[in-house]
């Protein structure tokens, strides 16, 4: 599985990749760039009593401001992943637990089920109720339970999901992406068998823009369901789901907005520069790292001012603006500098240096459409 989205990536489903342009494109003149950010006085924390609300049918889930990324734990097509790096995730792991950062993001597809097993290796020994566990279907057409079973084909996942994670229920289960063959009414349908069979919390999609957003909720409504959440990539260079309205549809159907490629799969952490391009299989937001290089010294002229890192900064203005980063880490180093986005905010004046040097960015009709 994990060669099939590592090939689409290649060939399209990245909004930088195909026949778009490398150069990252400028946010609109006429951006209300102040429309989506949260009231002057939120402070993000990590601690237990600030918590997102992710709606549910049977109770809601309570989980930490910043979630992890799991992508790259067992993933070798793109993040070459070595099964001896598993001591230092470990260790990263708990330095999020003591931040109060309890939230795992994994897939089905990423590592074709091996990061789900590293998930159950990093609970042991934890209380049911200390951590917030989110994976998604896996939704390509020619998946064979898209074809042999479409009608419970989610649900037929989530419970092989079950049987890795080691759990008996996730948090939240996500529909990974619109290119699913069944209908929204079908994938509905079977979203809500997983509530109602007491195998999820909540349920949330990928990738969905505002139309079938909505179109997910309402028919999810009609079992009781809620759409807690849509999970795009979002960042300092890719703003769209601000200007396209998608981030605004979300907020005002109290539908929880989380970001992947929250740091642009490392552009915006400061190791990577125009003599140090990322690696070629890091496709959302792959713009050269010229173009980067002014964004990048803005963030860093804050991080020094502040006294943390510069990866905060990037991850503390998707807060302010009331998202949820999904931020990946391998290493306790990586932990402790993502953890730096909590317990401060960026003044008006620091969102506004860095709207400056932000981008709008692309989609595709393949993929990211949200």
């Amino acid at each position: 599985m994990q060669h099939v989205l590592q090939a689409g990536l290649s060939v399209g489903l990245s909004a930088t990749s195909g026949f778009h342009s490398s150069k990252p494109n400028a946010m609109p003149k006429d951006h209300d760039h102040s429309k989506d950010l949260t009231p002057s006085s939120f402070t993000p924390r990590g601690v237990s009593e600030d918590r997102v609300t992710y709606k549910g049918k049977n109770g809601n889930v309570e989980a930490s401001r910043i979630c992890i990324g799991a992508w790259s734990w067992g993933d070798k097509a793109t993040w070459h992943w070595d099964p001896s790096e598993l001591p230092a995730v470990k260790e990263a792991w708990q330095v999020c637990l003591k931040n109060g950062v309890n939230m795992i993001d994994t897939a089905q597809v990423y590592g074709s089920g091996e990061s789900e097993r590293i998930c159950a290796e990093l609970f042991q020994g934890l209380k049911r109720e200390d951590y917030v566990i989110q994976t998604k279907w896996w939704v390509l057409p020619a998946e064979k339970e898209n074809i042999t079973n479409p009608r419970d084909a989610p649900l037929a996942k989530l419970k092989v999901s079950l049987e890795l994670l080691k759990v008996d229920y996730v948090d939240i289960y996500m529909v990974h992406g619109h290119i699913h063959p069944q209908s929204i009414a079908i994938v509905a349908k079977s979203l809500a068998d997983c509530v109602d069979q007491g195998l999820t919390k909540a349920v949330g999609v990928a990738n969905y823009d505002e139309k079938d957003v909505i179109k997910m909720k309402e028919e999810l409504a009609r079992y009781g369901v809620p759409l807690a959440v849509n999970q795009c990539e979002y960042s300092l260079l890719r703003r769209i789901p601000e200007t396209s309205g998608l981030l605004q549809a979300c907020k005002q159907n109290d539908i929880v907005f989380q970001s992947y490629s929250s740091l642009a799969q490392g552009r915006l952490s400061g190791k990577y520069n125009s003599s140090n391009e990322p690696p070629k299989q890091y496709r959302f937001s792959s713009y050269p790292m010229k173009y980067i290089e002014p964004t990048l010294e803005v963030q860093k002229r804050i991080a020094d001012k502040r006294g943390v890192s510069v990866a905060a900064v990037a991850l503390n203005y998707n807060i302010v603006h009331g998202i949820v980063p999904v931020v990946g880490i391998r290493k306790p180093e990586q932990a402790e500098t993502n953890c730096q986005a909590l317990g401060w905010r960026l003044s008006d004046e620091e969102i506004a240096e860095l709207d400056k040097v932000s981008f709008e960015g692309k989609t595709t009709s393949l993929w990211q459409q949200g």
